[in-house]
């Protein structure tokens, strides 16, 4: 019987991120033999949980809240609305195409510790799985492994610059108990030192392990809108980065198009870009990045596929640095591994746009930075496997 390894990941999120992550992450266990598991964990909330996630109660409320006015203002837009739950099923075929490999669902953190046992190590990655405000659940902290299982964190990402004081207590117990440590951002490897003492590798995000023929293979190209364009893949409500974007796309003769309505509802995508492809499938998001003449975004995955597509690219802060839920760090990261930091817009002023696509990335260097980066990193994925072998 093969190795198996079970999979702790975000991929049942509406997000493109995050399920292109999860496919490169389970192709690279196969690559290096192993199979695969993708642990489904989804929290019924026993009195157990309650009791450890109190703190959790406010903003789970609020965003409730958030989810139902949404949705009110979804009704208030049919077609839209329409729109949405089409690309939701997409994904949800995305996921049942590409992770055949599931666990049962297990409703209670008991039941994950019993199924912990039959795996020959277990493994989370990547994303802001370690979000602090996720650690009472124990799933991506990995609280559930038993310590005779042994445990892996690939490229896991806190999500934020500090821990708040009332939780590194916590965080200090569960990092001392995984054996093997990568995160993704030069920040999260401070932080880790900060708590438990030990220097951990900064490496890269699962789908820059996959070459661009890899992603071909896995996703065949397909044209999908003709003629030039800017791809503009906006998260954040933030008009301001629209008008410029628009602004740009109209002065270099492009159309723009736009995937609007992601993380919520935003009233100004109603009006923005030229053509919306709100139904889009994760297999689109890859296709639209390939067929653009220039991207916009703010997200960490619309930077990571316009570098590895060598598309020219502006990547906009989603958070000010002041905001206490800023995520600006895994992309702080990523441009400054990469040379890359020219390419953050951090001003409105007229023409900034302009200036920053006039200047053409040197993608020959771009290139052999991420090669070395990738191969540092499947070097400490495969010694971690090893020393995962050796524990048996």
């Amino acid at each position: 019987m093969g190795k198996t390894i079970g999979i702790c990941a975000c991929y049942d999120t509406k997000n493109y991120g995050s399920v292109l992550q999860t496919l490169a992450t389970v192709e690279q266990f196969q690559d290096l033999g192993w199979e695969y598991e993708i642990i489904r964990y989804t929290r019924k909330p026993t009195f157990s949980l309650l009791c450890r996630s109190w703190r959790r109660i406010p903003s789970w409320i609020s965003g409730r809240v958030r989810g139902y006015r949404q949705q009110a203002q979804l009704n208030r837009h049919p077609l839209l609305r329409q729109e949405v739950r089409l690309r939701n099923q997409r994904f949800a075929q995305f996921v049942s195409r590409n992770f055949p490999r599931m666990s049962p669902r297990y409703d209670t953190f008991r039941q994950l510790q019993r199924a912990a046992k039959r795996y020959d190590a277990v493994l989370v990655g990547s994303d802001q799985l370690w979000n602090p405000k996720g650690f009472t659940t124990g799933f991506y902290t990995l609280d559930f492994v038993p310590l005779s299982v042994p445990k892996i964190a690939y490229a896991t990402s806190f999500g934020v610059g500090e821990i708040p004081r009332h939780q590194r207590k916590r965080a200090q117990k569960f990092l001392n108990r995984i054996e093997s440590i990568s995160v993704r951002e030069l920040r999260g490897a401070e932080m880790v030192y900060a708590l438990t003492g030990r220097r951990v590798p900064t490496v890269v995000d699962p789908t820059m392990l996959l070459h661009r023929s890899d992603w071909d293979r896995l996703i065949p190209p397909q044209r999908l809108v003709e003629g030039r364009y800017v791809f503009c893949y906006f998260l954040g409500d933030q008009r301001q980065h629209r008008k410029m974007a628009e602004a740009f796309a109209q002065k270099m003769g492009c159309r723009t198009v736009t995937i609007p309505h992601l993380d919520a509802f935003v009233p100004g995508d109603l009006s923005f870009g030229d053509l919306q492809l709100t139904a889009s499938s994760p297999e689109d998001f890859l296709n639209l990045i390939r067929g653009a003449a220039y991207v916009c975004t703010d997200s960490f995955h619309g930077t990571v596929f316009s570098l590895l597509y060598h598309k020219p690219f502006a990547t906009f802060l989603r958070y000010s640095h002041a905001s206490r839920d800023s995520r600006n760090s895994r992309i702080d990261s990523l441009l400054h591994q990469t040379g890359l930091e020219q390419r953050r817009v951090t001003s409105f002023a007229p023409g900034t746009l302009e200036q920053i696509f006039s200047v053409p990335i040197d993608y020959a260097a771009v290139d052999a930075r991420i090669s070395q980066m990738v191969q540092a990193s499947r070097e400490y994925l495969k010694g971690a496997l090893k020393d995962a072998e050796e524990k048996w």
